[in-house]
């Protein structure tokens, strides 16, 4: 991750590139946001500035209950004999994926109870995902989502092509 330090304090590069500095102060410049709740996941979406003008759009999954982890964005379209539901992120509308998206931690093997196979999930808790776009001209994009959570005991309903309206006028 980069950093970036002023006034001896070390940003994120995220951070540090949503703040303008005028004279003494600081203004936050705010960065295009959504935030959905589906089947015990809520999830935010946000629009970050970065180089070569383009963009990263990062998505972040977090089960609303402790103990519960998201599908890894490996797995193949229909599970693992049939178990699991790929984690998906792509836009539609004024951005346009310049790259696959990826993922802020890695995936570890699950065996559930009293099965053989083993299916890749990401860590208990929140995971981010960060996807490269390009804004083409227009100020509203869509991000669409398809995810599910499970626990070592039960999984939720899955999402699936969910689509979450980003407004892109900041």
């Amino acid at each position: 991750m980069t950093t970036v330090r002023a006034w001896g304090v070390a940003l994120s590069a995220a951070t540090a590139a949503t703040l303008v500095l005028s004279g003494c102060g600081t203004t936050r410049v705010p960065q295009p946001t959504a935030h959905a709740t589906a089947h015990g996941v809520t999830l935010t979406v946000t629009l970050l500035p970065a180089s070569n003008g383009r963009r990263e759009l990062q998505a972040t999954f977090r089960p609303q209950q402790p103990g519960f982890h998201i599908y890894s964005i490996d797995l193949p379209a229909h599970g693992i004999d049939g178990l699991g539901i790929p984690t998906r992120l792509s836009v539609q509308g004024s951005l346009t994926a310049v790259a696959k998206p990826t993922a802020n931690l890695a995936t570890r093997l699950l065996r559930p109870a009293g099965l053989q196979s083993e299916i890749p999930v990401y860590p208990n808790g929140s995971v981010t995902f960060s996807l490269p776009v390009r804004q083409t001209s227009g100020r509203q994009a869509d991000v669409i989502v398809s995810y599910g959570a499970c626990s070592e005991n039960t999984c939720l309903i899955p999402v699936k092509h969910k689509v979450i309206h980003l407004n892109l006028n900041y």
